[in-house]
């Protein structure tokens, strides 16, 4: 067992991650830990989760996964093993144990939680208790993205599951990975006071932009090839889907909307399906696709891509499904949007684009209201735009970077772990050493920002 940490220690740093179904959630932590480690090269970072991380981030140094046996939702409080034939008690006190007996025996400076408080079923309750109890030391911290659900849905939720009684018990901060004028999580959620003045709102975290020659060069390409046989005033519609397993509404409405808008805007179409669209969905537009170049429209259907960036700022406009990682992707390039929110189970993506889109950030279309004429007539107006977004205010896109800082802080402070005792980090501060993306947006520049860790009550 390592022993109690001290001021001359390399940081320790463990992370939770429970996706169920997806991986937007291990991206968002993944991308927060490699700046971390970026700003911190000789820490090290432990991360818990079921996900198949080996298919889908690349390693970095310092930086090791211990993979959970692997568990799927399949509805409120419900959960059953993904792969072991096993009830799922047998399989949720497994996870139980190797989670205590990790962190314990790893002694992390800091441990960061994502999005579950006490962990899928409560199996993070043994080991937040383990490490107060032990004093060990631990910081721990809780990220949640800018938007859960809606109000009256998460109140219930977390009254039922105890999520509002472990964040007061365990929790020394919540970072938030969104903007509190957009949306204002402990109103909307009616945290106590104790809570709210935990809340670290940090912006919204998005991938490391790549801004190299290479890049630029990439984009060329990928329009050159795409726009190679169109004419020389042709539009390029990007339409992306996450995994896409919920996307064949969208991407099938889309497509039929290329003859109309061809009648206004030579324009050609690239559609990526995403990985998790099913087999007979994909074949579908693939088909479809085939029977339009044959009418000598311009379209394409790719199932993937590893170079997202280059995809979005080469198209003149993106046709998307609206999560959270897609959705500050694209905010981070600037270009023109329309987002189609999922029409549930949660309303997080309804919300979230009818904010963005108050603020002028992006375009929308409720999923109700899908339809080829109400998408074209929306393709149509914004291809009609411009490429690039111009409003009033710009969205905080540091969120990466002030959470990897905020967790130093915290890790740094000295003194007993838990909120009751963590006064000391009032005279941390978290302060941005580059500028934040830029995006081309009329007036407001947020640029370098400092903001001080007040008082954790």
């Amino acid at each position: 067992m390592l022993s109690n940490f001290n001021e001359q220690q390399p940081i320790r740093m463990a992370t939770y991650s429970q996706d169920g179904l997806g991986l937007g959630h291990m991206r968002r932590t993944h991308s927060i830990v490699g700046r971390f480690l970026q700003d911190n090269a000789d820490a090290s970072v432990l991360t818990l989760s079921d996900s198949q991380l080996g298919q889908f981030f690349t390693p970095t140094p310092n930086h090791d996964y211990l993979k959970l046996p692997s568990i799927v939702k399949d509805g409120p409080g419900q959960w059953r093993a993904s792969n072991l034939n096993m009830p799922f008690p047998v399989v949720s006190m497994l996870r139980q144990e190797l989670i205590s007996q990790t962190l314990l025996t790893f002694r992390p400076h800091i441990l960061l939680v994502d999005h579950m408080p006490h962990g899928a079923m409560g199996e993070l309750l043994p080991a937040l208790t383990a490490l107060r109890e032990q004093n060990v030391g631990t910081k721990i911290v809780l990220g949640l993205r800018d938007i859960l659900d809606a109000p009256a849905v998460v109140r219930s939720r977390w009254q039922v599951e105890g999520a509002y009684d472990a964040v007061e018990e365990f929790y020394d901060c919540v970072l938030i990975y969104g903007m509190q004028e957009v949306f204002d999580m402990a109103q909307a959620y009616d945290f106590s006071p104790s809570m709210a003045r935990r809340l670290r709102y940090c912006g919204y975290v998005c991938a490391p932009q790549d801004t190299t020659p290479q890049s630029a060069a990439n984009v060329q390409i990928l329009r050159s090839h795409f726009l190679a046989d169109a004419d020389a005033d042709a539009k390029l519609v990007v339409a992306m889907a996450g995994g896409g397993a919920d996307a064949y509404p969208l991407m099938s409405t889309l497509l039929d909307t290329l003859t109309t808008v061809q009648q206004q805007q030579p324009t050609v179409y690239v559609l990526i399906t995403g990985p998790f669209m099913p087999a007979h969905q994909r074949q579908d537009l693939q088909q479809r696709a085939e029977d339009l170049r044959a009418q000598n429209l311009h379209l394409h259907v790719l199932t993937s891509m590893n170079d997202t960036y280059s995809y979005l700022q080469a198209a003149d406009l993106v046709v998307a499904m609206a999560g959270y990682n897609t959705t500050v992707e694209i905010l981070q390039t600037g270009r023109r949007a329309i987002l189609v929110p999922r029409r549930g189970p949660s309303a997080e993506q309804r919300t979230r684009t009818r904010l963005f889109a108050n603020r002028g950030w992006i375009d929308t279309l409720d999923p109700d209201d899908l339809s080829i004429d109400n998408l074209a007539m929306l393709v149509k107006r914004n291809l009609q735009l411009g490429t690039n977004v111009v409003a009033p205010t710009q969205p905080n896109l540091n969120g990466r970077q002030a959470a990897a800082q905020w967790l130093f802080a915290l890790a740094s402070t000295p003194g007993v772990a838990g909120h009751r005792h963590a006064a000391d980090a009032q005279d941390a501060t978290v302060t941005f050493d580059e500028p934040q993306t830029e995006i081309i947006f009329a007036e407001e520049n947020y640029g370098a920002t400092e903001e001080r860790i007040y008082e954790l009550a």
